[in-house]
């Protein structure tokens, strides 16, 4: 009995230990998904507003821009994954490395080649574990991210396009990320970058009304102009859009391992009790045995 009570303590110990870690990194999480929430917020308004801008002057011009062309046949498609570079977030990296390979094989089904841009440690080891190509990997960056490493990751993004998939670079971009949705809900999105796709609405009276542009020296340096903005603004917005889902995804994820730390607690607990009641039990029993013993004697 003695032996069992032990057992019983240090499993106590050691889920104490554990709810105390879980607690502080959801607190840590907590704190820091209010400021990622913030930079969503602030960077979302002007990646849109850059992307209607785009589309009105792709439009409302007559140019042949490589930024909405779309090429007769589509040989490779680059598929950008965002993960994170820390774990512990629950089903966060495995939802959307799923979600960028079955992008991929969709992609195989259509006959094009899926040429895959990592971001996060966890993507690039899943990747390597697996011995599956990447053509580029950016790492260090996903917890608090830099506009710097947006310019990076778009720079790498608009040469290989420019290049086309004929000369080994790409004819599509697919941004493949976590989209915060709530603090309980992180929803895997599959973006298409480039080429930029122009809706035009058949009903003048539904349609979005664009301002007037005029371009100067003319709409293909205008366009020319526009195209890293607009790359960069809707890369850094889905680093920002991971960086608040990861957040959210490590504090759901870490109050369900404290919620469970308490229930192990209270289970062993109760059986600490028991064994150290049976071991009550038993020592009275051998007393009471052995005052009868002598009384008899």
């Amino acid at each position: 009995m003695g032996a069992q009570l032990r057992v019983y303590k240090q499993k106590i110990s050691s889920a104490q230990t554990t709810k105390k870690i879980t607690k502080a990194m959801e607190l840590i999480a907590a704190s820091r998904i209010q400021k990622a929430m913030a930079r969503v917020k602030a960077s979302s308004p002007f990646a849109r507003a850059v992307t209607r801008a785009v589309s009105a002057v792709a439009t409302h011009s007559s140019v042949d821009h490589p930024l909405t062309r779309e090429a007769e046949t589509i040989r490779r498609t680059a598929v950008v994954i965002f993960s994170s570079d820390r774990g512990l977030a629950g089903a966060f990296n495995s939802q959307v490395i799923r979600e960028g390979l079955e992008q991929g094989e969709r992609l195989r089904e259509l006959g094009r080649e899926p040429v895959y841009y990592l971001i996060g440690r966890k993507a690039v080891g899943y990747f390597q574990f697996r011995r599956i190509e990447s053509a580029a990997e950016w790492i260090g960056d996903t917890d608090t991210p830099s506009f710097h490493t947006a310019e990076e990751i778009a720079h790498t993004l608009q040469e290989a396009f420019l290049r086309g998939g004929a000369s080994e670079g790409v004819d599509e971009i697919v941004l493949v990320y976590n989209r915060f949705v709530s603090m309980m809900t992180q929803e895997p999105t599959a973006l298409r970058l480039l080429p930029l796709e122009i809706e035009e609405a058949e009903d003048t009276a539904t349609a979005a009304v664009y301002p007037l542009y005029e371009f100067e020296p003319d709409a293909e340096t205008v366009l020319d102009a526009i195209l890293p903005v607009y790359i960069q603004s809707r890369v850094f917005n889905a680093l920002l859009q991971s960086s608040a889902a990861k957040q959210a995804a490590t504090q759901k994820a870490m109050k369900s391992a404290s919620d469970n730390a308490d229930k192990l607690i209270t289970d062993y607990t109760r059986l600490r009790n028991n064994a150290r009641q049976a071991e009550i039990t038993q020592q009275i029993a051998e007393i009471v045995g052995g005052a009868d013993a002598l009384s008899s004697s």
